[in-house]
């Protein structure tokens, strides 16, 4: 077994962060389930941007869509990645089947522009839920202030969620109580919660970088002996409170009518320091009933030099609550750099959108140019 498939015998699924039409077309995605035990893949509107608008292999795609219509470009997007989605969503179901529906998922995001409207993120998440019309499909929704009542309402019709960008604990204990009062809702009105899945995107590296940047203002050499922990440690705190939110009487009701877990899924898992090891962001979050999604080079590190650490995350708690604290006492805030984390995560999903609505209207001038 290589390392990605040990994780497997420690409870964790390894996810994969990228997708691409050659990628499935061309049975990338198969070889790594079959190789590695891969479980399922996520999406944002960065990697679509990627895809699409930075290479030229959508493009036949785009003139056959355009010539049954002079569609506009949000449709464009939307036709390709729906069908994107829906292969990679073929392609995971046997993991799907497999698992019995823990695993085997593909994340499609809602649109960011909609990211601070209830109402509109409510019915975005339904119509693209009802497009793919796949039962392994997550429909991606940020914890935003406007996005967590969305959350709710959209366990509650029984669709998956995969809440994305959480930063801070408190962020994620409210995503786990969005998810927790859905399923409720959806068992008072009769509904199935054995069907629903979700999980809670908790990223990762995007937290040290911006306490390193805090940490190496002040003069302080003690300091630097903080840098590269706090993602970690505030990882390890979300953990305990995933543990506690899913036990006691609330929780066993709903377990007992076959509700499962909203289990925690680190996400941002790519090392952006090379100062640090590059397996970092695996080898320290291995635990229980947990989701690593990982871009394509973090994934070919820990397969071919990554350290299995059974229950990782479980590890030395008081450690962890010791180093948040040590910063706080510095002056560095955890709240503060979280919160502008979601503000600034929501920004740069609407900056991919921006590029790829402009690459795509740009292709459409020019098939418009070509026809005369």
């Amino acid at each position: 077994m290589n390392p990605l498939q040990q994780l497997q015998t420690c409870g964790q699924s390894p996810w994969l962060d990228h997708l691409k039409r050659s990628f499935t077309e061309q049975g990338g995605l198969r070889a790594l389930i079959a190789r590695d035990g891969l479980k399922g893949v996520t999406s944002n509107p960065a990697i679509f941007e990627k895809a699409i608008a930075q290479s030229d292999e959508y493009a036949e795609a785009i003139e056959d869509f355009l010539a049954k219509g002079d569609h506009e470009v949000a449709d464009i997007y939307e036709h390709l990645a729906v069908a994107d989605i829906r292969a990679a969503a073929d392609a995971l179901g046997s993991v799907y089947r497999e698992t019995q529906k823990r695993d085997g998922y593909v994340s499609l995001e809602c649109s960011p522009y909609l990211a601070n409207d209830t109402e509109a993120t409510v019915a975005e998440a339904l119509r693209l839920w009802n497009t793919v019309q796949r039962a392994n499909l997550m429909i991606k929704v940020p914890a935003t202030p406007a996005g967590l009542p969305a959350i709710r309402r959209l366990i509650a019709t029984g669709a998956n969620v995969n809440v994305t960008l959480l930063f801070s604990v408190d962020m994620y204990e409210q995503a786990a109580e969005a998810y927790i009062a859905g399923l409720e809702a959806l068992l008072r009105d009769g509904g199935d919660v054995s069907r629903v899945a979700s999980v809670a995107s908790f990223f990762v590296s995007r937290i040290d970088t911006e306490v390193d940047k805090r940490l190496d203002a002040l003069a302080d050499p003690e300091a630097q002996d903080l840098r590269g922990k706090a993602a970690i440690a505030n990882a390890k705190i979300a953990y305990q409170r995933y543990e506690a939110l899913f036990s006691g009487p609330r929780w066993q009701a709903l377990a007992q009518a076959g509700a499962r877990t909203q289990r925690l899924l680190w996400a941002s898992t790519g090392v952006k320091n090379p100062a640090y090891k590059d397996t970092t962001y695996v080898e320290e979050l291995i635990g229980p009933d947990t989701v690593n999604t990982m871009p394509p080079a973090t994934m070919d590190a820990f397969r071919d030099h990554g350290e299995i650490k059974p229950d990782a995350i479980r590890r030395d708690v008081e450690g962890a609550k010791a180093i948040l604290a040590a910063l706080s006492a510095r002056g560095v805030s955890l709240d503060e750099i979280t919160g502008a984390l979601l503000v600034d995560g929501v920004r740069l999903f609407a900056d991919a959108f921006d590029k790829l609505f402009a690459a795509l209207e740009k292709s459409r001038a020019a098939l418009r140019q070509a026809a005369g």
